[in-house]
């Protein structure tokens, strides 16, 4: 977050410094208030609460949650990859400040779609990833709503393979920069982001050892049949315009799985009641995929039972998850550094 202040009448007066890269928000209050208070967070850190000083510009931690690893242990930084069309796209890049050359082993995170920003936020599961070594990227890409209505646009309908094309380059320049290497490469989404990944792993297989698309839109030829899918025809478009069918044919991940390819390990994840990307989608990619890949590397799904999209999912359920996701991506980029 950047936060700026400004007088009644406009005028900039100064911004707020923030303790680090991360995600701020909060300072309500009176026109009177002397103070007021802001939520801060980031991929390292839980939720913490800072006292800002209106006169002096100052802020000053209030509250913080006692954790068991200290978040100075971590480092986050923000570099900028270049996609195929020039575009600079921007991944955040977290990990152990004493973790040394690389390759290592990555998961590289996306979404790129609906003007949603992806933003620094903390997460238990990342977390255990950071502590054994790992790296975290996450990659803003077109199609999000970090840099506005025509960043959104630019990966909207038929200029949707500009998402595509900007999570490639971010895996592209990990491998180039020898923070991560095929081997050692993993993507993940979930929804649209599961879309991403989809399309990601038919077009580039090489590039990555592991997959998890999660409750993904994987057949984009009848997604606008199922249940609340016709509310996206404003963002993918629809296969009955000939025009538009011809557009998602070109990325559709279960209409771009192709027989005798080697494909990365991968681990299809969704729930039998999930209603708002029905699991069809995952059970038919899966079913494709065993059929089309060659190779060792295992392709599986995983089916959560009793849960729905993500929203609302217990505690218990979530560390399952959990647990099977970060157990699965250890073995298979483990295998990059036997």
């Amino acid at each position: 977050s950047r936060i700026r202040v400004f007088d009644l009448a406009g005028r900039h007066e100064r911004d707020v410094q923030l303790p680090a890269i991360g995600s701020a928000g909060g300072f309500g209050g009176r026109r009177t208030d002397r103070e007021t208070f802001y939520s801060f967070t980031n991929f390292t850190t839980p939720g913490a609460i800072y006292r800002y000083d209106i006169a002096t510009g100052e802020s000053h931690l209030f509250r913080a949650p006692n954790v068991a690893f200290d978040p100075a242990d971590y480092v986050t930084r923000q570099v900028f990859c270049t996609s195929r069309d020039g575009t600079r796209v921007p991944l955040f890049i977290t990990h152990r400040r004493d973790l040394g050359d690389g390759p290592h082993p990555t998961i590289l995170y996306g979404y790129g779609g609906f003007n949603i920003s992806l933003t620094p936020g903390f997460s238990v599961a990342n977390l255990v990833w950071l502590e054994r070594g790992g790296v975290y990227v996450v990659a803003n890409l077109r199609g999000g709503g970090e840099y506005g209505r025509q960043w959104h646009e630019a990966g909207m309908k038929d200029r949707k393979q500009n998402v595509f094309d900007d999570f490639i380059s971010a895996a592209e320049y990990l491998i180039e920069q020898r923070i991560a290497a095929p081997s050692t490469l993993a993507i993940r989404g979930g929804s649209n982001g599961g879309l991403l990944v989809g399309a990601a792993m038919t077009q580039r297989p090489e590039l990555f050892a592991a997959a998890i698309p999660a409750v993904g839109v994987m057949d984009m030829l009848r997604y606008h049949k199922f249940t609340i899918g016709w509310a996206w025809v404003s963002e993918y478009g629809s296969s009955d315009d000939a025009a538009e069918f011809a557009n998602l044919m070109k990325y559709s991940p279960l209409h771009n799985l192709r027989a005798g390819t080697c494909y990365p390990a991968t681990m299809v994840t969704t729930a039998d009641h999930d209603d708002r990307v029905v699991p069809a989608h995952s059970f038919k990619f899966a079913a494709a995929l065993q059929a089309a890949h060659t190779g060792d590397p295992p392709a599986l799904i995983r089916i959560e039972t009793k849960a729905g999209h993500g929203a609302g999912t217990p505690v218990s359920k979530r560390i399952d998850a959990a647990t099977d996701e970060l157990g699965f991506l250890t073995r298979e980029l483990g295998r990059g550094k036997e």
